[in-house]
């Protein structure tokens, strides 16, 4: 497939580009996914909704097994700053994740499966609130996509990092166990001129910040990469007033779930020795957490000989990221990989001006295509 073939599904992702929704609110997404799949033959595809998000399976002609291949549907709350024509109409939000490219390329490679039918069942999953609160484990626990499961499962991420016609994957981790933290710390206020008399939340927050930060560096294996940042500190409303609040925000990323679990572990004795040591009282919720996405080692190498033997994009083996994504339960569940599309632009992941180049949307469409093919379809007997 050329640029010149790929044309409908670089306007259909011009389009999605200029409508990016949060999470299960994709409503007008989801409005225009299924206007374009009105367009197709009636009589090839069968099609559900789940939430904001979309199912569409395509029959086989002889099914033995069902191949599901994922995209992720929500945008970001950041104000775009691109140059492009088509920037987002939504002031606030921007698809600055690619999540429009994914929808684009998942309806290509679904138009040439409506077209070209083959032996085993195909199920197009367009999954809503990727970037949270995530909406992979509730919509494998759904009875859309208990009836629909697949029995293998592929997905992809633009990477801003790597040129066109390339193919970054590599087998078992590819995205790392994440977990959001949000502490609140209560103590007691006062007048800064009586000190003795209140219960300063700023001095209790900055202690567990340092030690929050001995975790990783002392009771983590160091082989095991581990990162454990706060981002954020609230505390107090004036220079004279000793605050009765804080607030910590942070996030957790780990390359094992034993990690993950020491991590929390640690954490919350921490805080009760906060609160013994402050006298105060404090709440922890762990926002949303996903776990790893773990390409299988037998469908990863099936796919990089593909790649290599049968295609003329350049293929790399790439590091883990320590990023998350919530594909990591499609795989939990269902063997399958994630890889890596080089769109070849300087702005990375959540940038307000990542602007990926659309010359990667055939390169994505031709090779699953192929591949899709190649191994959903046997030889007649």
């Amino acid at each position: 497939m050329d640029i010149e073939q790929a044309s409908p599904f670089i306007q259909l992702r011009r389009q999605l580009h200029q409508i990016p929704e949060p999470g299960f609110n994709e409503h007008k997404t989801q409005q225009l996914i299924l206007e374009y799949l009105d367009t197709l033959p009636k009589d090839r595809l069968y099609i559900r909704t789940w939430k904001t998000g979309v199912l569409a399976k395509i029959p086989g002609n002889r099914p033995q097994k069902c191949i599901g291949y994922r995209a992720d549907m929500d945008g970001l709350p950041i104000r775009e700053q691109t140059s492009c024509p088509f920037p987002s109409i939504h002031d606030g939000y921007m698809h600055a994740c690619g999540h429009d490219m994914h929808m684009a390329i998942a309806l290509g490679i679904l138009t040439h499966f409506v077209h070209h039918r083959i032996d085993d069942d195909l199920v197009f999953i367009f999954q809503p609130a990727e970037e949270g609160p995530g909406g992979a484990l509730p919509m494998l626990r759904s009875n859309a996509l208990r009836e629909w499961k697949p029995d293998v499962i592929f997905a992809l991420h633009v990477a801003p990092e790597y040129p066109v016609g390339t193919i970054a994957i590599r087998p078992g981790l590819l995205f790392a166990n994440t977990s959001e933290l949000f502490i609140d710390l209560y103590g007691t206020g006062g007048h800064a001129a009586r000190p003795h008399l209140a219960n300063d939340m700023v001095i209790a927050c900055t202690q567990l910040v340092q030690q929050l930060q001995t975790i990783v560096s002392r009771n983590i294996d160091p082989l095991d990469a581990t990162i454990l940042t706060i981002g954020k500190m609230e505390a107090g409303t004036k220079q004279n007033i000793i605050a009765d609040h804080a607030r910590i925000e942070g996030t957790i990323r780990t390359t094992s779930k034993k990690s993950m679990e020491l991590i929390q572990t640690r954490i919350e004795s921490l805080l009760k020795g906060i609160e013994a040591g402050f006298n105060c009282k404090t709440a922890i919720d762990w926002g949303c957490s996903y776990c790893q996405v773990y390409n299988d080692a037998k469908w990863t190498k099936s796919f990089t000989d593909f790649i290599t033997h049968q295609t003329p994009y350049q293929l790399i083996e790439c590091r883990e990221s320590m990023a998350g994504e919530d594909f990591g339960y499609f795989l939990n569940e269902i063997p399958g990989f994630m890889f890596w599309l080089g769109v070849d632009t300087p702005y990375g992941l959540h940038h307000p001006q990542l602007d990926p180049s659309e010359e990667a949307i055939p390169v994505a469409i031709s090779s699953m295509a192929k591949y899709i093919a190649q191994m959903g379809t046997r030889k007649k007997s």
